[in-house]
């Protein structure tokens, strides 16, 4: 499902933010990414959607290796992958119901389609009694409530999640938490870069922590394992 060998990634000012990285993420999995600030976390989440291409290595996501990717074949690659950000990344002027059939418009599915789907995943996050509003109505955690069901209206195989709770309160964390482990269950691998240690070692999943841009740690069922 993902695989990286050997991969390095440095920028033009010199920065070595990932170092010789090797791992397998198999489907179905449910992976917490952890490590201090400036580790190379957030280059190693940005390698599996192509928003950065490795210096050297392989990053073979869904069978497919994103070095090899002309920058016109990269939003084709992105409509099989959820990915689920911090600062949501809502269209202001949509609503809610438009914010999530938009992932569907682009790939030309059929109406009566997108209406159905739009409708299920909506109420799987709780806010189908909401499609109408609009995002600046919304309070943060229903909003990012709908990037993740923006995220997996399409179905896809993967999705990544970078600091999605980094802007919410505790309670809200907790609830969006929930609603990615019933994305798991459902069969999707789950990668999520988190700072959250209450989450982590109470949810216990797999944890790769990265320090200095290489995994020094990889563990089934980890916990943390930083202070903060």
């Amino acid at each position: 499902m993902i695989h990286m060998k050997e991969v390095y990634k440095k920028y033009p000012n010199g920065v070595v933010a990932v170092n010789g990285i090797s791992v397998d993420i198999n489907q179905g999995e449910f992976v917490y990414v952890v490590g201090p600030s400036g580790a190379g976390k957030s280059t190693f989440i940005k390698l599996m959607y192509r928003e950065e291409v490795p210096t050297s290595g392989e990053v073979i996501i869904n069978g497919i290796n994103t070095a090899q990717l002309k920058r016109k074949e990269v939003p084709l690659f992105r409509r099989h992958l959820g990915v689920v950000f911090q600062d949501f990344k809502l269209l202001p002027k949509l609503t809610v119901y438009e914010n999530v059939a938009f992932a569907m418009e682009v790939i030309e599915e059929q109406p009566k389609k997108i209406r159905k789907r739009v409708l299920e995943v909506l109420e799987l996050v709780g806010l189908k009694h909401k499609l109408r509003m609009f995002p600046n109505e919304l309070s943060g955690g229903e909003q990012q409530r709908v990037s993740i069901a923006r995220s997996i209206v399409n179905m896809p195989k993967v999705v990544i999640a970078d600091e999605p709770t980094g802007n919410l309160d505790p309670e809200t964390s907790w609830e969006i938490m929930r609603i990615f482990e019933q994305i798991n269950a459902l069969g999707t691998t789950v990668v999520m870069a988190t700072h959250n240690r209450e989450i982590v070692n109470k949810i216990r999943k797999r944890v790769i922590a990265i320090e200095g841009g290489m995994i020094v740690r990889d563990v089934d069922g980890g916990d943390y394992g930083y202070e903060i």
